[in-house]
């Protein structure tokens, strides 16, 4: 029992700083964007129906939709939107029109994740940085650079890996925790009539007398509740109990003080507006509370780089991208990867969006459409899990989904009007990831297509090989192919130059399948050809890490023992070739051959041994 308690501590804790990082630095510019573009007069009451407009947001989105319903939604217990959209598209797999539908849409939200992914971490580390023009304007010159510096900082240690930094998130995340609720607290001491904001009919007030300025700041209020996706999107790494736990004890309670206390300190210094968190802070514990904002910014961007990490890892593995290069960082946890191409191109878009948008002002006007899309993405699908998956009665699904999708389209639709003043930005990146995407995937299904009308069934070649069999030698030879069944380039030519065969030869299939995890009990079937031949089909889980040699071991004492030291994998690498009149448009299917050249090899991505991997070429047109 003792042990059980000491891991829910322990779980709560780490998601304080993993999950709640995000959300927790919401603080440093939501207000400040919400009264600061003027829209809003300072009065008693507009500052009250304001602060109760933000409780409710974070009551409704986050306490209900999120915490309560979408952690229901979890997937063989993992979450986020790739395992929500496979959860939603296994859920109508016998309505094909709707399927494609929803996958279409499930796979963009993953692609404004990457929009997001850029902003996020631009947006937090300025506006801490930018504390230190409350300490003295002269520091406004070196606030770009400084943001810079903290951003490539951090990008160069992920190659190290998070197991060292990682033990320090969540006592740091809640040693933020408990410093913006005291900054709270020592300001609503001062007006703590702000504390009857908690009744909604404050915010309903607000929202019945100025209904235009509350569509307009709608699109601001929404900064308080970006990291909600990462609640769902984090539950397989602490599970549902812990994060409920970290956010009605710890989280919810400590921002609402903050909030409130923000309030409090507009009501008595309205002038407070242009950076209302850091003039919370006495002038003695200014500095520090900018270090542990720097700090806090730093941990809630490394949970959304690592994020990204994972998110492309399990999308490669869905058939959406080229495999990238990755690094395990950690020989405990096998979750913790690297991926160089990811990472330094997240870098150059975070400094294109810092250059680009210069304050942290600027670049709230780009955040939000990709975070309430994603929000609306997520409402919708859980619609379709609760009614198709569950069983639900359709009334109940529309009653659980329908107030959520309003408040989220409202929220959208406010954010909307910032389209042109820079949320072009994060859709623009969400629209090329998009195209990227849906390039690779048709170009996947055009080669498909291509090796199918040139396959040749490998049951008849084998009897025909079999008449007059070539010589065989020692070993196992392991041939992959695309497509059950058929025979690998790589075997013919093998056939054609060396004239040999192994003595045991595995015609080896990868499926990655539109579930998180699949145990090692399903992971292989097989089934004898004769001549010690076998047809091999290895499945996956996108949450599953591929490893090809220690999945193959398993076939020992069960008819094929092979022996690492004497097995071959044969591979083959296709070079594409774009041809005009093909199935996609001439630049993408360039644009496809371009990605698959530089795709990172089958033999790394499998784990095979290097010394034992024998890669033989042949050429497609599309």
């Amino acid at each position: 029992m003792a042990t059980s308690q000491t891991s829910l501590r322990a779980l709560t804790l780490g998601a304080i700083g993993v999950v709640y990082g995000d959300i927790g630095t919401s603080v440093l510019y939501a207000m400040k964007e919400v009264f600061g573009a003027g829209h809003v007069p300072f009065t008693h009451d507009n500052v009250l129906g304001v602060l109760s407009i933000f409780f409710w947001t974070l009551t409704v989105i986050i306490s209900l939709k999120y915490v309560t319903l979408v952690l229901r939604a979890d997937n063989n217990g993992e979450g986020g939107l790739v395992a929500m959209l496979a959860l939603a598209s296994q859920s109508v797999k016998d309505k094909p029109k709707l399927r494609r539908v929803l996958l279409m849409i499930g796979i963009f939200g993953t692609c404004l994740f990457y929009g997001d992914g850029v902003i996020t971490p631009a947006i937090s580390v300025l506006s801490a940085v930018e504390g230190l023009e409350v300490v003295s304007p002269a520091f406004k010159k070196a606030v770009i650079p400084l943001t810079l510096v903290i951003l490539f900082g951090l990008f160069f240690v992920q190659k190290r890996g998070t197991a060292d930094i990682g033990k320090f998130f969540g006592p740091v995340t809640l040693i933020w925790f408990a410093a913006i609720a005291v900054l709270g607290v020592s300001h609503i001491a001062h007006h703590p009539e702000v504390l009857w904001a908690m009744s909604p009919h404050y915010a309903l007030g607000f929202i019945w007398g100025n209904p235009m300025t509350t569509f307009i700041i709608l699109g601001a209020v929404v900064l308080c509740v970006t990291g909600g996706e990462a609640l769902y999107a984090d539950m397989g790494h602490f599970g549902k109990k812990p994060i409920r736990l970290a956010w009605f004890c710890i989280v919810m309670p400590a921002l609402t003080l903050n909030y409130f206390g923000q309030g409090a300190l507009l009501l008595s210094n309205p002038l407070a507006v242009k950076n209302p968190f850091f003039m919370m802070a006495p002038a003695w514990a200014l500095v520090p509370i900018v270090g542990l904002a720097t700090m806090a910014t730093v941990i809630a961007s490394q949970a959304l780089i690592t994020g990204a990490f994972s998110v492309t890892k399990q999308v490669i593995q869905l058939g959406y991208l080229p495999r990238f290069q990755v690094w395990h960082t950690s020989v405990k946890d096998t979750g913790q990867i690297f991926m160089p191409f990811v990472n330094w191109g997240l870098f150059v878009a975070i400094v294109l969006a810092v250059v680009l948008f210069k304050s942290s002002s600027n670049l709230a006007a780009a955040y939000g459409i990709a975070v309430t899309l994603d929000m609306l993405i997520t409402t919708v699908l859980t619609f379709f899990v609760i009614r198709y998956a569950w069983r639900y009665p359709l009334w109940l699904c529309v009653a659980a989904t329908g107030v959520f999708f309003v408040v989220d389209l409202a929220f959208f639709t406010s954010n909307m009007v910032k389209l042109v003043d820079g949320g072009w930005f994060p859709l623009l990146i969400a629209g090329a990831v998009f195209t990227v995407m849906l390039t690779w995937k048709d170009g996947r299904r055009l080669m498909k297509a291509k090796l199918l009308v040139d396959a040749i069934d490998l049951t008849s070649f084998l009897e025909a090989v079999f008449i007059s069999p070539p010589a065989r030698v020692p070993g196992t030879a392991v041939f992959l192919t695309a497509e059950s069944g058929t025979v690998p380039n790589a075997m013919l030519h093998n056939l054609k130059h060396n004239k040999i065969l192994h003595e045991v030869n595995l015609f080896v299939t990868v499926v990655n399948h539109e579930v998180p995890w699949i145990g090692m009990d399903k992971r292989l079937a097989f089934e004898a050809l004769g001549h010690d031949c076998w047809q091999v089909t290895v499945n996956y889980g996108f949450k599953n890490e591929p490893d090809l040699p220690k999945a193959l071991q398993a076939m020992k004492g069960r008819g094929c023992d092979m022996e690492p030291m004497t097995t071959s994998y044969f591979l083959s690498r296709d070079t594409v070739t774009p041809m005009p009149g093909g199935g996609m448009a001439q630049w993408r299917e360039k644009l496809f051959a371009q990605m698959h050249l530089n795709a990172s090899g089958a033999a790394d991505f499998l784990k095979l041994p290097s010394n034992s991997v024998v890669e033989l070429g042949s050429k497609i047109e599309i």
